[in-house]
């Protein structure tokens, strides 16, 4: 199988590091700082018991290659339009492209651009970063990767890249219903992104003063309605798992956009946050603690835009 791994960061980076380990044909496209980089250093990934140096294939938008059988859409939703513009070239009739985004205002887009039928839903689960020299540390043990079919029918290309995707170490089970698993997911990270965004620290930090653990299950329920009116409510499990993972006490966890907010950098708060609660007042769901959060990023981005 044909693999084309947008971008080469702390998730992407990971997932095609494992692909091309195991012996798939894989290249990576990225852009020119980070191609320096990588042909410098070359791709590597460590951390729980894992060591990788490999010297990857890069391409560029100027000559992406393709078609590939599988494009993994791994960027930030501040870069979505460039990518898909990027990835156009790449995409012929059998490509199947899934996106590891989060949130779900994505694949309006990809269908737009790339057609209904190239277009699965996607989901990633993993905890990584890059260290100072655009190394990948793999934080936590989940690798996992769901797809599927957005009106979840059951589909042979959808088995056929979770086998390679299990191949390489990538736990990559079946999954009923791919958008539900997206809403899961997003109720997750905007829980998350809120809760450590509005305090301004980690997730023990908050959970450290009074108040701070009614505060992550508060957002939580927030979430969890707006995903419950939109048809998708969070199974009792997968509630449980958030609401220990925003009130455990002395975590160090943070997401990636509270790591882009206190660098004063521009953040997926759109793509994360003001999309959810947008959905939230059209569904005639109340959310004023996840409004405040969005609120709070938009003023962020304002500051950005205005050049402070």
């Amino acid at each position: 199988m044909r693999i084309l791994t947008v971008g080469a960061g702390a998730v992407g980076g990971f997932f095609g590091a494992r692909l091309a380990a195991a012996g798939e044909d894989v290249s990576f496209l990225v852009r020119p700082a980070r191609a320096k980089a990588l042909r410098a250093r070359g791709l590597r990934v460590e951390g729980q018991g894992e060591t990788l140096r490999l010297t990857p294939r890069l391409v560029t938008a100027e000559a992406p290659g393709g078609p590939y059988d599988l494009v993994l859409l791994s960027v930030k939703a501040t870069a979505l339009h460039t990518a898909l513009a990027d990835i156009a070239p790449a995409v012929g009739p059998d490509t199947a492209v899934v996106p590891l985004l989060n949130g779900i205002a994505h694949l309006d887009a990809l269908v737009t651009r790339l057609g209904a039928p190239a277009v699965l839903g996607g989901v990633a689960k993993v905890v990584t970063t890059l260290n100072a020299e655009g190394d990948i540390l793999r934080m936590a043990p989940p690798a996992v990767v769901l797809t599927g079919e957005v009106d979840a029918r059951p589909s042979a290309r959808v088995d056929a890249i979770r086998a390679v995707l299990a191949g390489a170490g990538i736990d990559a089970p079946a999954t009923e219903d791919i958008v539900a698993a997206m809403w899961h997911k997003w109720v997750f990270i905007s829980t998350l992104v809120a809760l450590t965004c509005l305090m301004r620290g980690t997730v023990g930090e908050v959970n450290a003063v009074p108040g701070g653990a009614e505060l992550g299950t508060a957002l939580l329920a927030e979430a969890a309605a707006v995903a419950e009116a939109a048809g998708h409510p969070v199974p009792e499990g997968e509630r449980a798992f958030t609401a220990a993972t925003v009130t455990t006490p002395g975590s160090p966890l943070t997401p990636c956009l509270y790591r882009d907010l206190v660098a004063g950098a521009p953040t997926e708060a759109d793509h994360v946050l003001t999309d959810l609660t947008g959905r939230a007042r059209a569904l005639g769901v109340a959310t004023p603690l996840l409004d405040l959060a969005a609120l709070h990023l938009r003023v962020h981005e304002g500051r950005l835009a205005a050049g402070r």
